[in-house]
């Protein structure tokens, strides 16, 4: 058997003693001097992770080879005692780790041996580590770690990740990614690329991430990804079969914002709580829109009451017609935007019909803007306008369905003099003569054409 083994016709089994041997350099060294084959076989383990075990740089040269004449010629120009040849092998091929520090540390030290100047070449030192990342990007090499620390000094050039975009593979096995930085830009353009070509990544973690751009402004989409979180969901997303970990750790994160949204995602009530104990008395605007059940619905109102004194902009969707949606409400003096979608709680009509004159009642004096379609409002139409002291503007409501309905509204205006137009979701639906008979005071339109500007 051993013969077997010695002249490579038991490749399988060589394979399994070699791996067995990646960590042991000189072992390696040793089997690559063996025979041919054998050569064949450890190579490709040597070169997987150079930078991390070799104690000199020299080997950086072998890299060479493959660069075009113009590069070439700028090397000679720059460096001396660098010999270019061919080589036996195409070693950026074999590369599975890049590991930032290790290779910005040994290019350092090859360009200190090999500068023509006495000065420390940053500009060369940027150059070599670039070209590097260029040589093994083209060469075909698949990494399967990634550890990455953007520094301003050596930095990674766009052309860097321009070429990833072109050359699928590089990433195509990545199953380990650790990124420490506050390079926005870059942590941006990495991730694009990680959710669009890698997706097999067990173990991601971040370091000294700020994962807001604009402090005033905070999204969390379920249905779309945020640019304020750098690609992150979507990279994340594309792992869904693979991840095991996430970590992101000392993060810089601005709690100053005037603006939350929370679009097409579970409603958790907790964290949202505790993230408004800190920013709540900054939020302006708040839109809580999503067709998950909440959980702790009671505890995140009186949260929002208590914590979010300042908002003008409140926007929930699927919730129920609750006395502590109504005290919320009515605790916001501020408010001027209000769109409200109710859910099925199965309350009586008896009940129904207190809670939403308590609702009329409550509505604050600078109410400008009120969204009641799909409120189940409508019937009682004519009741609240009757009742509401609030200054519309803007009114939105399903439908006009009576006389009765038309005349309350045509009041409304008499009595406040602010409503100027009014949004119908089933505008197409409207009686003629009720249509003409309201527009002679306001502007009947579809809902869907009012814009909130805000």
């Amino acid at each position: 058997m051993a013969s077997k083994i010695f002249m490579g016709n038991m490749p399988e089994l060589m394979e399994k003693i070699l791996e067995n041997l990646n960590n042991e350099v000189s072992s390696l060294h040793s089997c690559a001097l063996v025979s041919r084959y054998w050569c064949k076989m450890s190579i490709p383990l040597l070169w997987q992770d150079p930078f991390s075990f070799s104690r000199m740089s020299s080997f950086i040269s072998n890299y060479f080879s493959s660069l075009c004449e113009d590069e070439k010629f700028f090397l000679k120009k720059r460096v001396i005692n660098v010999e270019i040849s061919k080589t036996l092998f195409d070693y950026a091929r074999f590369l599975k780790v890049i590991n930032y520090y290790h290779l910005a540390s040994k290019v350092y030290i090859w360009v200190s041996t090999h500068r023509i100047s006495t000065k420390k070449d940053i500009f060369l030192i940027y150059h070599i580590f670039n070209l590097l990342f260029k040589i093994f990007i083209e060469s075909g090499a698949t990494l399967h770690k990634l550890v990455l620390n953007f520094s301003e000094d050596i930095d990674i050039k766009p052309e860097i990740f321009y070429l990833i975009e072109r050359n699928e593979q590089f990433f195509s096995k990545l199953q380990d990614l650790f990124v420490c930085s506050d390079n926005i830009e870059n942590h941006t353009k990495l991730l694009r690329l990680l959710a669009k070509h890698a997706t097999k990544l067990s173990v991601l973690e971040f370091e000294e991430l700020n994962l807001i751009i604009n402090p005033k402004r905070f999204n969390i989409l379920g249905g779309a990804v945020a640019d304020e979180f750098h690609g992150i969901i979507s990279a994340l997303k594309s792992q869904k079969q693979s991840l095991r970990e996430v970590k992101i750790e000392y993060c810089e994160y601005n709690y100053k914002i005037s603006t939350l949204e929370i679009i097409d995602y579970l409603i958790e009530a907790k964290p949202i709580e505790s993230f408004l104990k800190k920013s709540g008395t900054l939020l302006q605007r708040l839109k809580i829109e999503s067709d998950y059940v909440w959980e702790e619905e009671t505890l995140l109102l009186n949260a929002i009451k208590l914590f979010c004194p300042n908002l003008k902009y409140l926007s929930i969707i699927f919730i129920l017609f609750s006395t502590e949606l109504l005290e919320l409400i009515g605790s916001l003096q501020k408010l001027q935007f209000l769109t409200l979608r109710l859910r099925d709680d199965g309350m009586s009509e008896e009940k129904s019909e207190i809670r939403y004159k308590e609702f009329v009642e409550i509505l604050p004096i600078t109410l400008q803007y009120l969204d009641l379609t799909n409120t189940r409002q409508n019937p009682r139409l004519d009741v609240w306008l009757n009742n509401c002291s609030s200054p519309l503007k803007r009114l939105l409501i399903d439908s006009l369905d009576n006389e009765k309905q038309a005349q309350a509204l045509i009041e409304f205006y008499k009595r406040k003099r602010t409503l100027n137009c009014v949004g119908v979701s089933k505008y197409s639906e409207l009686n003629d003569n009720i249509k003409k008979e309201v527009e002679m005071y306001v502007t009947l339109v579809f809902s869907e054409s009012i814009v909130i500007d805000c």
